[in-house]
């Protein structure tokens, strides 16, 4: 399937539906789809939605390169010693007094939000628990195999009109949506993530101009038509240079569908050890088009390792008790509410990753633990939280509920008080016990995960805890870190690559019984452990799992 793009007339719609006609100037390029299409998928990637796609890619692709390149030079100086700091350069807008463009109406409450994937069912599910927002995944809780990325957009497209349902074939159950379902927002793969079945100019796209330039398209009118708009959630951002390209490439769908300035808006994620020194740039950056910033903790925490990986000195504990009140994460979360609330943005709250158990006694435990952990949250001055499964909403709902009072969100609390927040202490060693325990357990939870990714299912449930690629990702790059400065265990042996790998074929028996022989032997275990393997003993640490996880899929 070919796309050219013009020098040419294109139609286009406005908000209101009338057409008009825009001359663009661009080179000419050749947008070329490789994936196959079924006629439901060509109709979420007409070709108007292929020259949107082909003129982001014109104008924005290439930087990608750059900005990836420029992550590349900061890491190489924070390994030979330089430590991650605010930006002297940018010490103007750090003190200014300026604020972002506003909040549309139907994103002023977002005390409790629900992520997940884009499957139909959960789609549904999500967008009627008691919630105000949802976020639709295409990132860390998806597994991007060519239909399920397809499949997600049609998905969403029909949540957006009201139209979507769903019949389980196995037990004939019906989904739909309810009257009032949460606000959705779209949450976009990060700038190092490819989409190998589409290239423009025989080059491999960003995954994150697909993804937007799909859901822009197909839901932008009817979204602005019920009073609400084309949101987004931008992830993995290490720089506010990032989130300049993010904000031209905004301006530019704004202009190209002639809609005003500040339609679409984003929520950043936070989930990157450089990016917390960037909080007020980032801000700044996309004013026009930012809402808020989220605690994006899970992430945050493989950041800190991956970015400090060759100072023994920061050197993490076990992944368990590595939680929101240790210095380090909580100097994060209160410096992101009082960055926020000083520019009139919101400041989201992390990831509760707790499933409900059937057992009544462990289940309170759950509960319990959601209430301390949103507690902490709540009043630290976060307007909203994450929960990952809807048995938890209620809990969440309660907690902000109860802080919130008659506001709707927590813009009122400033911090102004606090004591400034310190590089030193966004960067502070965390205390606690690296134990065989942890260790084994982390084996298997990254084993069992990478296995569910490379067979397409990126949101997994496990032992109570609903994982996403960031699991895997912590898990193996503290190991990682463990073997390079060579840390000794709970056990008194030190982890070296041949104990890693020893443990890795104990940890595997230990999957294979719990899973069952017949489940083992059908999946992809093997290939999962020799991934794990790779990239928990090379000689430098990978930037992300899921970019060679890629290859595995169709």
């Amino acid at each position: 399937m070919l796309a050219n793009t013009p020098d040419r007339d294109t139609l286009s719609q406005d908000p209101n539906g009338q057409a008009r006609r825009n001359k663009m100037s661009a080179q000419e390029g050749m947008l070329e789809v490789t994936g196959s299409l079924s006629p439901q998928h060509q109709a979420i990637f007409p070709v108007e939605a292929q020259t949107l796609l082909s003129l982001l890619c014109e104008q924005f692709a290439p930087r990608v390169d750059e900005l990836l390149a420029a992550r590349e030079v900061r890491q190489a100086a924070i390994d030979g010693g330089q430590l991650p700091d605010f930006l002297p350069e940018t010490q103007d807008i750090r003190e200014g007094s300026w604020k972002i463009l506003g909040i549309p109406d139907d994103l002023q409450d977002r005390r409790v939000e629900i992520t997940g994937p884009t499957d139909r069912k959960m789609v549904i599910n999500a967008l009627n628990a008691n919630v105000k927002v949802f976020m639709a995944d295409f990132e860390d809780s998806m597994s991007p195999a060519w239909d399920k990325v397809l499949d997600g957009q049609i998905n969403l497209r029909d949540a957006v009109r009201g139209e979507i349902s769903y019949t389980n074939p196995d037990n004939g159950k019906h989904y739909q949506l309810n009257d009032d379902p949460a606000v959705l927002i779209c949450r976009v793969r990060g700038l190092h993530l490819k989409e190998k079945h589409v290239t423009f100019n025989g080059q491999i796209i960003p995954g994150a101009l697909f993804d937007f330039a799909l859901y822009f398209y197909n839901n932008y009118q009817a979204l602005l038509k019920k009073g609400s708009g084309p949101y987004f959630y931008i992830p993995k951002l290490q720089s506010h240079k990032e989130a300049q390209w993010w904000s031209e490439v905004f301006h530019f769908t704004e202009d190209y569908f002639g809609l005003d300035t500040g339609t679409i808006k984003a929520t950043v994620l936070i989930e990157t050890l450089p990016a917390v020194f960037e909080m007020d740039e980032i801000l700044f950056a996309l004013k026009e088009h930012i809402v808020g910033l989220n605690c994006g903790r899970w992430d945050y925490i493989f950041s800190y390792i991956k970015t400090l990986k060759k100072h023994p000195d920061r050197v993490l504990p076990d992944r368990q008790v590595v939680t929101m009140d240790k210095p380090f994460l909580n100097a994060y979360s209160r410096l992101l509410v009082r960055t926020c609330h000083k520019r009139g943005a919101f400041a989201m709250g992390g990831m509760a990753a707790f499933i409900p158990a059937k057992d009544p006694e462990q289940n309170q435990r759950v509960l319990d633990k959601i209430q301390n952990d949103k507690s902490l949250e709540a009043n630290n001055g976060h307007d909203g939280t994450w929960v990952a499964h809807p048995g938890l909403a209620d809990t969440a709902m309660a907690v902000f509920s109860q802080v919130l009072g008659e506001r709707r969100n927590q813009l009122d609390v400033t911090r102004e008080e606090d004591a400034p927040i310190t590089a030193e202490q966004l960067l502070a060693p965390c205390e606690g016990e690296r134990t065989e325990e942890g260790m084994r357990h982390n084996i298997r939870v990254a084993l069992q995960y990478i296995e569910a990714w490379i067979s397409g299912n990126g949101c997994v449930p496990i032992y109570g805890l609903m994982e996403d690629a960031a699991t895997a990702e912590i898990s193996r790059a503290s190991i990682w870190q463990w073997i390079a400065h060579s840390k000794t265990l709970d056990n008194g042996q030190v982890v070296t690559k041949a104990l890693f790998e020893q443990y890795l074929s104990q940890e595997i028996e230990v999957v294979k019984q719990e899973v069952g022989e017949a489940r083992y032997q059908a999946g992809r275990f093997s290939e999962a452990a020799d991934l794990m393997a790779k990239m928990t003993t090379s000689d430098e640490l990978g930037n992300f799992l899921t970019i060679p996880g890629y290859d595995y899929l169709d």
